[in-house]
């Protein structure tokens, strides 16, 4: 029987990321995983998503070159040679993990894990002890009991990025983020898309104005968007609505993630009350004692770094250092279109009604010298804070380079600053950040 200090279940980023850092902290570790190491972000999500937006990028800035004197044609999508580039950089990060494992003596065993006891697992017939265990098994995609989609073929957020041939037609059944990237990532290289979203309309988790902004980009592009729609069924290559149907290529139902819960329950661990994660306390303990859980499983923002943050929580609990747990309003969180949003925090509304005397100001691209000259001028940064300390609150980006704009605010936050120390710093001109000064300044002022 093989035995460590800590066995850490699930190579994703929270998983990892864990393991890493309690080995730094003098513990033997070994990580189990089942499928692929890297986990969904690295495999199936986050990462070739990225990596397909930029081809749509390149796509796009050919087009929007041709405009302005220099003349680009795009003969043609070899899109498998496409694939094999997001193959490549999936295969790069995971040998990167790989030489992190074996450079801090983590023990990586590819395989499926079983709590047997308290302290072991069952991998492969062999028995695991740890002192600790740490849960990061992720989540799957969630399929809404739509009336004929047992019977037909479709793709997922977890084999969209195995499919090898582009197709002529992409209906898309979800309007969150991932249905959302994948349109923008799909249209420009030649694919009819369209997305069908039962909701009210896509992106309810965002800010209305950025939502709207989003919405238009995509209708401006050809994207066919259907919102609070009622699917009737699905057949062979067509969508039936109520009241239109809408045929297809390639399925894909991109409706969310449900937590892997298989282990924790054969395990007995408490769930929550509404049974769909893991109830852990403010150290990520589980009802079991020696037993953590993090990310998907647990709830929250199903984000990678909100797993890789909770890992490294989790992790110093483990060894002793406890901290207080990873504070939700302080977890970015981004949608990589065009143009891209980033958020964190409160909302104005949320504000409110914790009782704050709500300030919110935000300035628009178009003002702004570097966005105008770079024909960027879509967004705007929005600054929540309150009239009497001028704390901030939260903030919404949208424009070119939200998902790094963000960071200025929120390490301003984080560090218990104010919106004044952001209106006191010199930003560069001309730079898209130099808007983030100017909005400061407004509530400064106001």
């Amino acid at each position: 029987m093989a035995s460590y200090d800590v066995a850490v279940v699930g190579a994703g980023p929270g998983g990892y990321i864990a393991a890493i850092h309690a080995a730094q902290l003098g513990k033997k570790v070994v990580v189990i995983e089942k499928k692929d190491i890297g986990g969904v972000c690295l495999n199936a999500g986050c990462i070739p998503s990225k990596s397909y937006l930029k081809h749509s990028h390149w796509a796009l800035a050919a087009q929007e070159a041709s405009q302005f004197g220099l003349s680009m044609e795009i003969k043609g999508v070899d899109f498998p040679k496409l694939v094999r580039r997001k193959d490549h950089v999936v295969a790069t990060l995971q040998g990167g993990i790989r030489q992190l494992f074996k450079a801090n003596r983590i023990t990586y065993i590819e395989d499926e894990a079983v709590l047997t006891k308290e302290h072991q697992l069952s991998v492969a017939g062999k028995v695991i002890a740890a002192k600790d265990i740490l849960l990061a098994t992720g989540g799957h995609p969630f399929v809404p009991p739509i009336n004929g989609i047992d019977k037909v073929e479709y793709l997922t957020t977890d084999t969209f990025f195995k499919m090898t041939v582009l197709p002529r037609k992409l209906v898309i059944i979800g309007g969150g983020i991932i249905a959302v990237e994948l349109a923008f990532a799909m249209q420009p290289l030649g694919v009819e898309v369209t997305l069908l979203e039962v909701a009210p309309d896509i992106l309810l988790t965002e800010d209305e104005e950025a939502r709207l902004i989003v919405k238009q980009k995509l209708q401006s592009m050809g994207i066919t968007v259907k919102v609070g729609v009622k699917i009737k069924q699905v057949v062979s290559k067509e969508v039936q609505l109520t009241d239109e149907v809408y045929k297809f290529d390639q399925l894909l139902v991109a409706t969310g993630r449900k937590a892997n819960l298989e282990l924790v329950k054969r395990a007995g661990i408490d769930l929550d009350e509404g049974q769909r994660f893991v109830k852990v306390n403010q150290h990520y303990q589980t009802s079991l004692p020696h037993i953590y859980a993090i990310g998907d499983l647990i709830g929250g923002y199903q984000l990678a770094h909100a797993a890789s943050a909770e890992g490294l929580s989790a992790v110093d609990a483990i060894c002793g250092k406890k901290q207080a747990p990873v504070a939700q309003r302080y977890i970015p969180r981004c949608l990589y279109t065009d143009p891209e949003v980033a958020s964190f925090g409160l909302s104005a509304v949320q504000a409110a009604e914790k009782g704050f005397d709500v300030v919110v100001k935000s300035g628009s691209y178009t003002s702004n010298g570097k966005a105008i000259a770079s024909e960027e001028t879509a967004g705007f940064v929005k600054i929540i804070s309150e009239k009497k300390y001028h704390e901030i609150l939260g903030a919404v980006i949208v424009g070119s380079n939200a998902t790094e704009m963000i960071h200025t605010i929120l390490a301003a936050a984080k560090a218990e600053g104010t919106v004044d120390e952001l209106a006191d710093v010199i930003f560069a001109h001309p730079t898209l950040s130099e808007l983030t000064g100017e909005v400061a300044q407004t509530i400064r002022l106001s």
